[in-house]
Formats: C-alpha cells, sequence, structure tokens
C-alpha cells in the first residue's frame, strides 16, 4: 500500500512540474510558426481599424515596449486629425536618429484602406518578435522605421462609417465645386436603401446593352453587339440633388492626393486630381517636413490598392533617365524576390507598365530625396483561387465565384426594386465597398505578413557600415601613411547614383581621429597607388557614396605615429560608425 501512496505522489509531482513546465515556456508547441507566441498587444488581423482603433494600437504599443515605440503626431490633417507616426527601434543600442531609417505609410487613397493594416501589422510584428526572432532583434539593433498607419484620416474614416462604393472617396475631404455651381460636394452619393453601401442601379429597357450573367444572376454583363440586351446601367445609387438634371457629379473631392507632390507636378488639365500648386494638402506638407528633418531615411514603403503590384518610378517617361542603372538594379534585386514572396504579385515600372503618374508621393521620394522607394498594390484576384485568370482585370468573374464559393455571398447586395424619384422603377445591387479591392478577412492577415517581408527585406539591405581593416606604413621624415578601408555589408547604397549627380544629400565623412593630419585622399587603386587627394581639410574626408556589397579606401598622411587612431564614419543614411586602433 506504501508502494502505491509513494507511486501516486511522485505521478502527482511529475504532472505539477509538466504544467509548470508548459506554462513557463515559450509555448513553442502551440504557437503558429512565424507569429508572436503571447503577444502583449493583442491584435485580430481580419478587419479594419477605425481612427479610434489606430490611435489606440499606436498608443497600447508604445505603452507596451517604451524602449522600442514611441508615438508622436507629424502634424493634423486638413480637418484637424493627429497624423501618428511610430518610431520603431531598439533606443538602448545606438543614436536612434542616426541609424539608417525606413519610412512607412498607406492610405493615401482613402478607399484603399488595407495599406493601413498593412502598415500596423509591420510595426506589430517587430517589437512582439523583438525578443523571440535573432533577425528582428539585430535589425531594430542596427535600423529604425517610422510607421504612419494613415496618411489620408480624414477620408478614411469617411469610407469606413459613412456610405461608399469601393472607389469613393479617393481624395480627402476638402469641400471641391466639382461642378462649378457655386456649391461644394452638394451631389453626392445616396444610399438609397440604407444599407451603409453604394451600388449599382439598373433599369430594364428595351434598348439596353447589358444582361444577366446566367451563371451568377448577381452579375451584370455586355450584350455581344449582335444581342438584345435586358438592362441599361445607371451608374452608383443617387439622386439629383441640386436639380441639375446630373446625378452623383459634384460628391467629395475631387482631387487626389497622390498627384500633389513636388516633382514634376503638372496641374490639373495635365494630371486629374492635381491641387493648385504642389504641397496643396496639410497632409503633403506634414510628410514632407518629417521626411525632410529625417535625412537618415534611406529606404521607403508606401501601400495603395489594388492589381498586386511592386511598383517603382518612375511614374512618368520622361522622368525615365532620372533612374540610372546601377540605382534600377538595386530595385531590380528587391522586386524580382518579391514577386517569389508574394506568389501573383508583379514587380513594375510605373510609367511603363501601368499609367502615367505627374506629382506622385514615390518619385518626390526617389528623385527628390534620393530614397529606395517602393509603392505596391495590395490584393490581386490571385489570391482568390491562386492562380492567374484567363480573363484580365476587369473582365474575369472570378471576385463573384469567391463570394458565391467562400464568403457565401457575403460580398454582395442582393439586386432590389426601388422607385427612384428621377429614373422611375429600378434595382439597386451590387458589389460591397469593402470588397474587389479590399481583402476579405481571412486573406488580410497572409498578405500583410508576406508584404511585411518585403518591406523588412528591403529595411534589411539598408547600408550597414564598418571599419573593415586600418593599415598603417611608416614614411620618410618621421610620418604615417594610414590607409583605411570601409565597407558597405548591405544592398542599398549610401547615396543612389541619383543622389549623387544632382548632390540632394552631402557626402558621406570618414575622419581620422587623434591625429595631426597633413594630407589626406580618396584611394582609387590600391594597386597602382592611385588616389585623389582632398586639399581643404584633410582630416575629414568626403566620400560620395560607399556602394552596395562594396569598399571605399581612403588614406592619411600624419605626422608621428599612434596605436590610438580612430575612424569615424558619419554617413546620413549609412549611420555613425567610429573605430579606435
Amino acid at each position: 500500500m506504501k508502494k502505491y501512496i509513494i507511486l501516486i505522489l511522485l505521478t502527482c509531482s511529475f504532472s505539477v512540474f509538466s504544467q509548470e513546465k508548459i506554462q513557463n515556456d515559450d509555448l513553442t508547441g502551440l504557437r503558429a510558426i512565424g507569429s508572436p507566441a503571447n503577444p502583449k498587444v493583442k491584435m485580430a488581423w481580419n478587419h479594419y481599424n477605425d481612427y479610434a482603433m489606430i490611435t489606440k494600437f499606436c498608443q497600447d504599443l508604445a505603452k507596451a515596449y517604451p524602449d522600442l515605440v514611441k508615438v508622436e503626431s507629424m502634424g493634423k490633417s486638413y480637418q484637424g486629425k493627429e497624423m501618428w507616426v511610430l518610431t520603431i527601434s531598439d533606443t538602448k543600442t545606438g543614436n536612434v536618429a542616426r541609424k539608417p531609417g525606413f519610412y512607412i505609410d498607406g492610405n493615401i487613397h482613402s478607399n484603399e484602406i488595407q495599406g493601413t493594416e498593412v502598415a500596423m501589422y509591420t510595426a506589430w510584428y517587430l517589437v512582439e518578435n523583438f525578443a523571440s526572432v535573432p533577425f528582428i532583434k539585430q535589425l531594430l539593433q542596427d535600423k529604425v522605421f517610422y510607421i504612419t498607419p494613415t496618411i489620408n484620416p480624414d477620408a478614411r474614416e469617411d469610407f469606413l462609417k459613412n456610405p461608399n462604393n469601393a472607389n469613393s472617396p479617393r481624395s480627402g475631404m476638402m469641400a471641391m465645386d466639382d461642378d462649378g455651381d457655386g456649391q461644394a460636394d452638394e451631389d453626392k452619393y445616396d444610399d438609397l436603401d440604407g444599407d451603409g453601401n453604394i451600388v449599382m442601379m439598373r433599369r430594364r429597357s428595351a434598348t439596353g446593352r447589358w444582361k444577366v450573367d446566367p451563371e451568377n444572376p448577381q452579375r451584370m454583363i455586355p450584350v455581344k453587339a449582335d444581342e438584345k440586351g435586358d438592362y441599361e446601367m445607371l451608374g452608383y445609387e443617387g439622386i439629383d440633388n441640386d436639380g441639375d438634371g446630373l446625378i452623383n457629379e459634384d460628391v467629395i473631392g475631387y482631387y487626389d492626393p497622390n498627384r500633389d507632390w513636388a516633382w514634376n507636378w503638372q496641374p490639373d488639365y495635365v494630371q486629374r486630381g492635381a491641387l493648385f500648386y504642389p504641397g496643396t494638402l496639410p497632409e503633403t506638407q506634414n510628410i514632407k517636413n518629417f521626411i525632410m528633418t529625417h535625412p537618415n531615411i534611406a529606404g521607403a514603403q508606401s501601400y495603395h490598392n489594388n492589381g498586386g503590384m511592386f511598383l517603382r518610378g518612375p511614374g512618368a517617361e520622361e522622368d525615365a533617365p532620372f533612374y540610372s542603372t546601377q540605382d534600377a538594379s538595386v530595385y531590380d534585386y528587391f522586386g524580382k524576390i518579391g514577386e517569389k514572396m508574394n506568389p501573383g504579385y508583379k514587380y513594375f515600372v510605373i510609367y511603363k507598365d501601368l499609367y502615367t503618374v505627374y506629382g506622385g508621393e514615390i518619385d518626390w521620394l526617389a528623385l527628390g530625396r534620393g530614397i529606395f522607394t517602393f509603392s505596391t498594390e495590395l490584393m490581386t484576384s490571385y489570391k482568390l483561387f491562386n492562380k492567374t485568370a484567363e480573363e484580365g482585370r476587369f473582365q474575369n468573374n472570378e471576385f463573384d465565384e469567391f463570394s458565391r464559393l467562400m464568403l457565401f455571398g457575403d460580398a454582395y447586395v442582393t439586386w432590389k426594386p426601388f422607385k427612384h424619384p428621377q429614373y422611375g422603377d429600378i434595382e439597386i445591387g451590387g458589389s460591397k465597398k469593402n470588397y474587389v479591392r479590399a481583402h476579405p478577412g481571412f486573406l488580410l492577415e497572409e498578405d500583410a505578413h508576406r508584404n511585411m517581408a518585403f518591406t523588412i527585406l528591403h529595411a534589411s539591405q539598408m547600408p550597414k557600415l564598418d571599419v573593415l581593416e586600418v593599415k598603417q606604413k611608416a614614411l620618410a621624415g618621421g610620418f604615417t601613411e594610414v590607409t583605411a578601408t570601409i565597407v558597405n555589408e548591405k544592398v542599398i547604397p549610401t547615396h543612389s547614383a541619383h543622389d549623387v549627380k544632382y548632390k540632394i544629400e552631402r557626402p558621406d565623412f570618414i575622419t581620422l581621429k587623434n591625429a595631426t593630419v597633413v594630407a589626406g585622399m580618396i584611394v582609387e587603386n590600391e594597386d597602382t597607388n592611385l588616389t585623389k587627394e582632398q586639399i581643404n581639410n584633410p582630416q575629414t574626408i568626403a566620400v560620395p557614396s560607399i556602394p552596395g556589397m562594396g569598399v571605399v579606401k581612403v588614406r592619411w598622411i600624419v605626422k608621428g605615429k599612434s596605436d590610438k587612431f580612430t575612424v569615424e564614419i558619419d554617413s546620413k543614411k549609412g549611420g555613425l560608425v567610429s573605430k579606435t586602433l
């Protein structure tokens, strides 16, 4: 009997020990690989966030990780909302302001909502995995991220909270007189059935050129050239609010915040959506001022939708010469890997593969500031069934099939009759505002992670500088020759070729300290002793750029000898590094 009692006690003790071990470990057997085990900031990534939720998320992240996150406002929007920016880095290692910086924003077009969630997911993933993923820890020790979830908070809130369609509002909330009648925004879309969605209007007509898809009663398709139709399409839900005989002709806006930037800006008659001058909007000015006061920013990412594209500039063909072969090769490196990381997405050049854009944010960042920048068009029909549609982007019916098979019809408003004051008996129906352009919930987290990973690849390849070697050589007359080899361990150079050519940012400075320097030079060929002397201020040598995965050599002639020389590299985009011999 005594043996049984001892055995029971041992079993219970082992059971308690096992439970304590499971509770105290990192949940490595329970967590899904690639996700944080037990995040401090609990977030679900299968829905969209309004302004209050975004604000709370930023504050919660800063509170949970005070050594990694700082939240501040870069300024106020047109309607007075704070434009939050998260600064994310390991503040215990180095001066954050001197680390290479990566800027991320989303939602410049208010209906392109998921850019905000991808930006938020990136911030969340970085800090929640800092302690457990060595790669992320090293990344935040070396770099700093500046993440602005939404740069159009006013119209984002309008899109989420008010009746809209998938394409409205694309602009901000500044009132505009679109129809020239002296009134602004007086003939907006009207939610005829009060369901919160702006869908399509159709009317039966003997001369109509549309019919119901026989395979999908929710879908309208054009008839063939020799075929009789059943319906005419009347546009989005709305009535003639101002009595001018037109419907929905003066909606919110219309202008385009992504045509408001000071690189190759063109007026509205050339570039539809441009405002009065580049930087008309306070949101544009806030971002511009933030970028200008953070010269350490070496890479940038802007999130749009849709189409599944990693886009680089230029936006206009005439700007193509500004993207040199050297700079294009850097973009090609990321773009080609990005296509592998996110199946269905393609690496494109804006003007060549999409359409012409004048005055876009991406060109201002890349060509105005010398920052390697991508703009990603999130979401593509490829994601629905993991294959490329046989028809074109606007002709295929995969979204209809996906709603029927995977969402059980939730993505569409069923056609219903309505008595219209101008059109008479009509029917209203069609896709809801948060479908087609925006991800369905269960696809949102996957695409957020894949695009976050692409952005982190980009950020991880910002310059990382080191003093690889320092050699001393005694010269006649008590002088010493000191030669330093400076290495950049990453793909992105400290200055783009465009930056170097147009002198956007100052050169990199390499200084020899604790020495009496009488001459300084860049070593162009060490084997043949070919050098280029810097006559003025020889102690600090100005280097135009330190190439990606490359080296530069510099040399000083100093009086006497020393075993305490310090070589310091001071690069705006490459950081501040020093090594003492």
